[in-house]
């Protein structure tokens, strides 16, 4: 050792042993490298799986919380009953309507049941009324007939043309000139 220094002497090296050493330095140098390079590939992949975990785990964490679980359920069962309550929104909406128009309907045929049996009523009442009457219809056609008979004949004779039409009469004039109808017996 040295007076000056705390460190031991060594014999100085050759340039082929320093050359060696270098080598061997870098060789080793060169494999820690490699090693590092290895771990910090391991370390990343490591990281990855500890990033991974940990969304997994933040993922595990919103499922079995019971708030956002309720709410996913809520927001499920929504989404697959909203389109039933939809469609049957829709079936009853359709069955309002056809409600409504077969109310509609039957309130038309019930007015036009009251007219028909009003207008049926109107009729038995005109034909009870002419019921009534076709007795006095059937005097004064009698009547009329008896009339007829006695007065036709005469009016007939009255007048040349009509006396001519009547079977076996002839219009003539009598010795005081006044024409009349008169019927010849033979």
């Amino acid at each position: 050792m040295s007076q000056d220094s705390d460190q031991p002497e060594f014999p100085a090296l050759s340039d082929d042993e320093i050359h060696k050493s270098l080598d061997d330095i870098a060789t080793l140098l060169a494999g820690q490298s490699n090693r590092m390079d290895e771990q910090t590939k391991v370390l990343n992949r490591l990281s990855e799986i500890a990033i991974a975990a940990r969304q997994a785990a933040f993922a595990a964490r919103e499922q079995t919380d019971p708030e956002q679980y309720a709410d996913f359920a809520v927001t499920l069962v929504e989404d697959r009953t909203g389109k039933i309550i939809d469609r049957m929104n829709d079936v009853a909406s359709g069955l309002i309507r056809a409600s409504n128009h077969t109310a509609t309907v039957l309130k038309e045929a019930e007015t036009d049941r009251s007219a028909a049996q009003r207008q049926l009523w109107e009729r038995e009442q005109k034909l009870d009324r002419f019921k009534r009457r076709l007795p006095l219809f059937g005097l004064g056609a009698l009547v009329l007939a008896l009339v007829m008979t006695v007065t036709l004949p005469r009016f007939l004779a009255s007048y040349g043309f009509t006396c001519e039409l009547m079977v076996g009469f002839a219009w003539t004039t009598t010795s005081t000139d006044t024409n009349v109808c008169v019927r010849y017996v033979e």
